[in-house]
């Protein structure tokens, strides 16, 4: 899944034979990190990967907000909730099928056929695990440490629930990845109409929720059936379906038409993501909406992969793509703290502050929370300096 230290075993000059990496001479860490890349990598997919991660981690960052009670405790709530007209922000920073789509190639690229399956989903899912008892382990004495500042029970619980949330994800992204095997077989049997299955299933599972007044509870099998469509377009795009510029024009207009259609039509919400006291949110648990979205995200994607990868041949850009596939999960699982430490270090012993406190209820509060980002970025390198050592397997 995520970029490796790998180093070609080749000498330099024989990979600047191969018009991948460095040409001799070159000392820059960026020309060394090229050089060393293996010339088959696809450096595009890391690319995607990577903006997918941004895009999560400036979303969670920009739809979040800290608004302090009377007693000094703290609710959590969005901008989008009081400005629904910013909701074509969701539409570019919910970048999850992307993840998806990547997750669903590099998965079907590293299963060979007849490999044994253990050892094989053992080092996928670590890849995935590793890291999490970490930030789980930090957040106890973390926890104790609020509720001895003076945060009560329902803050704590707000608190703990954001950086709990980003687990969801692991555990749906894990599920896919183990079931590789089976999906690459019913891709061998059925080929990229079998991704209209999963499509059928949510479609199916949203009308008896929404149109017939069912119970809410089978929705939550929309969490693998959603996630499965950009996966297992994934998995098709590793086996050199999805190729033609035509292919992903078709997925990027067909998405984005069904997915207006059923915002304007259909009366699912506008946002894809979920929005604090909304009655039905896109993405918890994913809707038809979000999976027409998704497919739109693939056809886009798939446009994006050609001058992705001819900017991926500037040593300076690939090395901060491949540095930050390197840290991937740290940077996913951290985020959300980064934030709140700055947050709640800033309520303790500044009080209330624009952008930071203060209710995102005017245009004026996404200015103020700009320059935060900042300060969110340099926690986040701080926890990634401290955690990142546990994302790499022990010798």
């Amino acid at each position: 899944m995520l970029a490796t230290r790998t180093r070609d075993p080749r000498p330099a000059e024989t990979v600047a034979a191969g018009g991948k990496g460095a040409v001799s001479g070159r000392r820059g860490p960026a020309a060394r990190i090229d050089a060393a890349t293996p010339p088959h990598r696809d450096r595009a997919v890391d690319a995607l990967r990577a903006f997918a991660i941004l895009g999560v981690i400036l979303g969670h960052w920009l739809v979040t907000a800290f608004v302090p009670s009377g007693d000094g405790q703290l609710a959590v709530t969005s901008p989008l909730a009081s400005m629904p007209a910013f909701a074509p922000v969701s539409w570019v920073l919910q970048t999850l099928a992307i993840f998806f789509l990547v997750g669903g190639y590099t998965a079907a690229k590293g299963y060979k056929t007849g490999e044994p399956y253990l050892p094989w989903v053992r080092r996928r899912l670590g890849r995935l695990l590793r890291p999490v008892p970490v930030l789980l382990l930090a957040w106890v004495p973390a926890t104790a440490a609020l509720w001895w500042a003076g945060y009560e029970a329902g803050t704590l619980r707000t608190l703990v629930k954001l950086v709990l949330s980003p687990l969801w994800f692991l555990v749906v992204y894990g599920a896919l990845t183990a079931l590789t095997p089976l999906i690459l077989a019913a891709w061998r049997r059925v080929g990229v109409r079998g991704a209209v299955i999963p499509v059928a299933v949510t479609a199916v599972i949203d009308l008896a929720r929404f149109g017939l007044n069912g119970p809410a509870w089978p929705g939550w099998a929309t969490v693998i059936t959603g996630w499965l469509v950009p996966f297992y377009l994934g998995v098709a795009w590793a086996n050199g379906a999805l190729r033609s510029r035509r292919t992903a024009v078709g997925l990027l207009a067909g998405g984005a038409a069904a997915t207006a259609g059923l915002i304007m039509y259909a009366g699912y919400p506008a946002s894809m993501v979920g929005v604090p006291g909304a009655a039905t949110s896109n993405l918890n648990p994913p809707t038809l909406a979000a999976v027409a979205f998704g497919i739109a995200q693939v056809g886009l994607a798939l446009l994006l992969r050609r001058p992705l990868a001819r900017w991926m041949e500037q040593p300076r850009a690939w090395a901060g793509v491949a540095l930050a596939n390197l840290s991937a999960m740290t940077f996913f699982l951290w985020h959300q703290t980064a934030m709140m430490t700055i947050t709640v270090g800033a309520a303790l012993t500044a009080g209330t502050l624009p952008g930071l406190h203060s209710a995102p209820d005017t245009p004026m509060w996404l200015m103020h929370r700009l320059p935060w980002l900042l300060a969110f970025v340099a926690a986040l390198a701080g926890f990634r300096a401290l955690a990142h050592r546990f994302e790499r397997p022990r010798r």
